[in-house]
């Protein structure tokens, strides 16, 4: 299954190039919706289809503009990391909408979720790749500054399973961090399943919309 939404996306993204432009793709979802593996093989199939040493695609996640720990300490979100209030949205935004028409090289923060920091500078946009594939919870919502987004993406992708696949998925996530059972249930319905209420209520109607709810599948894409 995941090869077939990834091949359904890069057909819309060949039918969507821009000319002139890098073209930018939004791939959007609630937490463990699946939009990060997702993105990640739309990304290995543009790849893997050029003979050129430029990528044909890169990929952005938004979670390298998550706010340092020790920001989200001093401002008490420590427990709501993963909010929009804990992203620097602004600074993300800006970054997006300069590569739509960058001609030089540009580096970007990645989060790190073992070490739970963003790592600087550890993603590289080169000049020449044409496109650049975005994934993250808030990219279409409705609010600034996300929304200042709305006319860079050439195509959008929202990946929405329901409420209750989200929770199995985002308390099996937990599990793996070694928490227990119920622990790892508290900490979804606490956090994670707001915030994936908040993304599926208020995010603006995407070009494809992808709802992925089978368990297989599901498990894949909890991790």
């Amino acid at each position: 299954m995941i090869e077939q939404d990834a091949k359904q996306v890069c057909d819309l993204i060949s039918s969507r190039r821009q000319v002139g432009v890098r073209t930018t793709v939004a791939i959007a979802g609630p937490p463990a919706s699946g939009k990060s593996t997702l993105a990640e093989a739309v990304v290995q199939s543009l790849n893997a289809q050029q003979s050129s040493a430029v990528p044909s695609a890169t990929l952005m996640p938004m979670d390298g503009y998550h706010l340092d720990n020790r920001v989200l300490e001093a401002r008490g979100l420590r427990a709501k990391k993963g909010a929009p209030e804990t992203f620097d949205a602004v600074g993300f935004c800006k970054a997006i909408r300069a590569l739509q028409s960058a001609r030089h090289e540009s580096f970007h923060p990645m989060f790190d979720r073992q070490m739970d920091l963003a790592i600087a500078n550890a993603i590289a946009v080169h000049p020449e790749t044409p496109i650049v594939v975005v994934e993250g919870n808030y990219l279409l919502m409705n609010s600034d500054p996300w929304r200042t987004l709305e006319d860079v993406f050439a195509l959008t992708v929202f990946v929405s399973p329901t409420l209750e696949e989200l929770e199995s998925r985002l308390q099996q996530r937990w599990i793996k961090h070694g928490f227990d059972p119920e622990t790892a249930l508290q900490r979804a319905k606490n956090n994670d399943l707001p915030n994936a209420e908040r993304v599926i209520r208020d995010s603006r109607k995407a070009d494809l919309t992808l709802s992925q709810n089978y368990t297989e599948f599901g498990m894949r894409y909890a991790l």
